[in-house]
């Protein structure tokens, strides 16, 4: 089942997720649109970040083209079989854990594809300047403000009506109109959320605070590729779990919160309404077997070495 929505670090990462976010679009041209685009997208994402030079520009874009022919091939077929997975549970109760369950599953896959394009930053990551430095700096303190805005300001009541309205919007893409019942389930959700926008910024705010120095020490020590890797893969790994036990914790808990709570909202939906959630992964599922279609054969030998030409 599609999990509800919660802020959580683990999804959030400086580079690439946009590859399998694609798919997250509704509507098969959008979504086929979105996926075959994603290489450019993904590239000006990570360009308002860096502000990429000609030779940096050059090599960020053929990498982010070999990850998506790579994912094609890869994982587009795993997805297939996770959507098929879906849609045979769709018409049955399910339980909290079958919910996690499947949300791990997507999120190791999001993280392969992460890992996947570490390399490229890596080349990228020495030949950064002072100012470019500077610049992912004032990128980061602008969506931190941003992140702040939506999830800290206003009254508590205000901050609540926010994340409802996210939620049935996004269950609703799934399953329909939801009734009144099951917008009271969500509203009980999140009251009884235990989630701490302060304690969830502080830990934003630390992982780009360790970004920065990690590229800061790449520009100025100019490592040896393999050097570079095993930093920017430290990094993500950091990005992905935080170093502090008790933060993990409280994410696995929001998360059991999370499951929980779609698992109550899917058992409560009727059977229209689980006919339009088969039904939507059933074009999903479409989709992705049309984007996997168009996959090449894998390449004999890396499409670029690990470092700049």
């Amino acid at each position: 089942m599609p999990t509800i929505a919660h802020v959580s670090a683990r999804s959030a990462a400086i580079i690439g997720a946009l590859l399998i976010a694609m798919l997250a679009l509704a509507g098969c041209s959008a979504v086929r649109l979105g996926y075959n685009t994603a290489p450019t997208l993904a590239y000006w994402w990570l360009d308002s970040y860096f502000d990429f030079d000609d030779a940096q520009s050059l090599r960020i874009r053929a990498d982010l083209q070999a990850v998506q022919d790579w994912h094609r091939r890869e994982e587009l077929p795993l997805l297939i079989q996770t959507l098929k997975e879906l849609q045979a549970m769709a018409p049955a109760p399910v339980t909290a854990t079958q919910v996690c369950l499947m949300v791990g599953n997507l999120q190791t896959r999001v993280q392969v594809t992460l890992e996947r394009v570490t390399p490229a930053i890596a080349a990228i990551a020495p030949t950064l300047t002072a100012a470019q430095v500077e610049h992912i700096a004032h990128e980061f303190d602008k969506r931190d403000r941003k992140w702040r805005e939506e999830w800290l300001e206003g009254t508590l009541a205000e901050r609540a009506d926010r994340r409802v309205k996210q939620i049935v919007e996004r269950a609703e893409s799934f399953y329909g109109p939801l009734e009144p019942l099951q917008i009271g389930i969500v509203r009980g959700y999140i009251d009884a959320s235990t989630f701490d926008g302060p304690r969830q910024d502080r830990e934003l705010r630390r992982s780009h605070q360790d970004a920065l120095q990690v590229l800061t020490t790449l520009r100025t020590t100019k490592p040896t590729p393999a050097q570079a890797t095993a930093e920017i893969r430290g990094l993500l790994e950091r990005r992905l779990k935080a170093p502090d036990p008790a933060y993990r914790q409280y994410l696995d808990r929001i998360t059991n919160e999370s499951c929980a709570a779609m698992a109550a909202l899917h058992n409560s939906s009727t059977a229209e309404q689980r006919a339009r959630l088969a039904k939507t992964l059933q074009d999903y599922e479409g989709d992705a077997r049309a984007l996997a279609a168009q996959a090449q054969p894998a390449p004999a030998a890396k499409l670029s070495s690990p470092s700049l030409p």
